[in-house]
């Protein structure tokens, strides 16, 4: 791919004889931001104009490094530079206005919060004076963000501008990663100062633990290499800290199994015959019972929510010991009491658990490991992901997305998701076998990120395919988006799995609630493929399965168009493995029969 004009500026915007150019001027708020976001490298920022952000606003205009991505909702600004960090690891940065533009990006910073993602926001305020007043369009940003931030900020003088977005970045990307909130009142982004950004940021009250403890490491150690039944737990941590590598070296030279949760898919390939699968509320049988008959538990990144181990009090009938590696010590025995506690960056503490198991020259119980995987072979033999595939009349949602699995299996490809039984599909079916490779909401389930993660993703991946799965029901709420797919030219595909209903919620009511479906299913959709068509993408509708390739096969083909696909699903189809609320993870419900 050839160099954009961003990239070439980048190249020459920042030498040392620019920046000495601007030691001793003075300059509005708004264009030390401006020169802030440059110094911290960002390419692409998300947004919505406003009166209290016009200045900066201005400021973006005047300058030709950033990108600056016009969305249609402020949730969706969010969402993209969410989907944008996901990808590429970098910090994602999104800007809108006072009052409504700050509360509909309440859900996008909620939804990253949720899921430790690295990200910086930065909100338009009333002018300083006005703060309190109930003036137009002020909220108390600071106090509605404050539970769902890593950190917020409010800057009240414009000499703590470029000071205050350095600690901003700095905070967003270490230790566990999050959502950090700046918010400028409009008289802070007019008034000016010198400008100077500082090289390093030091803070007091902020210094996280990246090497772990050694005596820790070495309990450990001991403990995994007597294991008669080990088992690996990962989660999104490993692919925050970028540690994929390394917990690939260390599944692979003790050869114990492992699984992964939903935010850690890819850490450790799907395709590889140690990895039992996800596991939790739709994982594998393999994985769950490992999970629950395992002597010592390795949980890598990970933080044993709800959705993972079912009910605590069933998950602890079984006695195991617990080693929690995790950078963020209030993860640890927060709703599962661990025995070795090791504090610190994943990368760290798994290379030097690897360098101490080389140079330690034990190795693992063989004959138990043995007995263990034939174990764990019983339980694999019952495919628990089998379905019915003798209807010819209906389309499969698990067939949809397996025939996308084959198809682009040997490309770079990204899947994102909205929330629902697609998402579940998704997980189960695609084999996600390199790390970032799938994005979803897991922690706050919000419906709508499909399509504005998907437009970041391919900004941040031009040259890679990415994949929307989506349902009839998530999509619409971001849809608005697509406009923003055609102006900036992200040709994304979407998979819209449609059955009619809201798919898990019918689920849950037929198993929960006597079949009551109550407003769950959709009475009024419109018709996807105008609506696509209307947005000027390419639409189209299958509803048989022999259609369910070739479909796929021409949207790929159309490389430089969003392609909308409408696949009429069964609406009576159901994600198995389920464990219901409340149950432990080993009381699986595997099918109706289950029912």
């Amino acid at each position: 791919m050839e160099i954009n004009k961003s990239e070439q500026a980048f190249a020459s915007a920042l030498t040392p004889q620019d920046k000495n150019a601007d030691l001793g001027m003075e300059f509005m708020g708004a264009e030390i931001l401006v020169k802030a976001l440059i110094e911290e490298q960002v390419k692409y920022i998300w947004g919505y104009p406003g009166g209290a952000v016009l200045y900066i606003y201005d400021a973006l205009y005047k300058q030709d490094v950033m990108q600056h991505v016009l969305v249609r909702h402020e949730q969706a600004a969010v969402h993209a530079a969410d989907g944008y960090a996901r990808a590429s690891g970098e910090v994602g940065v999104a800007l809108v206005t006072s009052g409504p533009g700050v509360t509909n990006a309440v859900t996008g910073i909620a939804t990253a919060y949720m899921d430790s993602i690295p990200m910086v926001i930065i909100t338009g305020q009333v002018p300083t004076p006005a703060i309190g007043l109930d003036a137009f369009q002020e909220c108390d940003t600071v106090g509605i963000t404050r539970p769902i931030v890593k950190h917020n900020f409010l800057v009240k003088d414009v000499r703590d501008l470029a000071s205050t977005l350095k600690k901003a970045f700095h905070i967003a990307r270490s230790g566990r990663p999050g959502p950090v909130v700046v918010d400028v009142p409009k008289d802070v982004s007019f008034k000016k100062c010198v400008y100077e950004y500082p090289a390093t940021v030091e803070m007091r009250s902020y210094n996280p633990v990246r090497k772990g403890h050694g005596g820790q490491i070495r309990k450990a150690l001991q403990l995994l290499m007597a294991a008669k039944r080990p088992y690996i737990y990962t989660g999104g941590g490993v692919l925050l800290s970028n540690a994929s590598q390394e917990l690939r070296t260390l599944v692979d030279l003790l050869g114990y199994p492992c699984t992964n949760t939903l935010m850690g898919l890819g850490a450790y390939p799907a395709t590889d015959p140690k990895f039992l699968g996800m596991l939790g509320m739709h994982g594998t049988i393999e994985a769950n019972n490992a999970m629950q008959n395992c002597d010592v538990l390795l949980a890598i990144g990970a933080r044993f929510d709800d959705r993972v181990i079912g009910n605590p009090k069933h998950f602890a009938q079984n006695d195991r010991k617990i080693i929690h590696i995790d950078i963020d010590p209030s993860s640890i025995s927060k709703r599962v009491k661990v025995d070795i506690p090791i504090v610190g960056d994943v990368k760290d503490v798994l290379t030097e658990l690897l360098n101490m198991i080389r140079e330690s020259g034990l190795k693992p119980d063989a004959p138990a490991l043995a007995q263990w995987w034939q174990t764990i072979e019983g339980w694999r033999s019952r495919d628990c992901l089998k379905y019915d595939r003798s209807n010819p009349s209906v389309i499969k949602p698990q067939m949809v997305i397996e025939t996308l699995w084959n198809m682009t299996k040997d490309v770079e490809a990204y899947v994102t998701s909205d929330v629902g039984q697609h998402q579940m599909w998704a997980a189960q079916y695609y084999k996600f076998n390199e790390p970032r490779r799938w994005i979803n909401s897991g922690g706050l389930g919000t419906m709508g990120v499909g399509i504005p993660y998907a437009m970041g993703i391919k900004l941040a991946k031009p040259d890679s395919e990415v994949y929307c799965v989506t349902g009839e029901g998530s999509v619409q709420m971001c849809i608005q988006e697509l406009s923003t797919c055609f102006q900036y030219n992200t040709p994304i595909k979407i998979v819209a799995l449609n059955n009619r209903y809201l798919g898990m919620v019918r689920q849950w009511q037929e198993i929960e609630y006597a079949g009551r479906y109550s407003h769950s299913y959709m009475d009024a959709l419109p018709d996807f493929v105008k609506l696509a068509e209307a947005y000027g993408h390419v639409g189209m509708l299958i509803e048989r399965p022999e259609d369910v390739e070739p479909a796929l096969r021409e949207a790929r083909a159309l490389k430089d168009r969003t392609v909308f696909m409408d696949f009429r699903t069964d609406p009576t189809e159901n994600v198995f493995p389920m464990v219901q609320a409340g149950k432990g993870i080993t009381e699986m419900l595997l099918g109706s029969e289950d029912l």
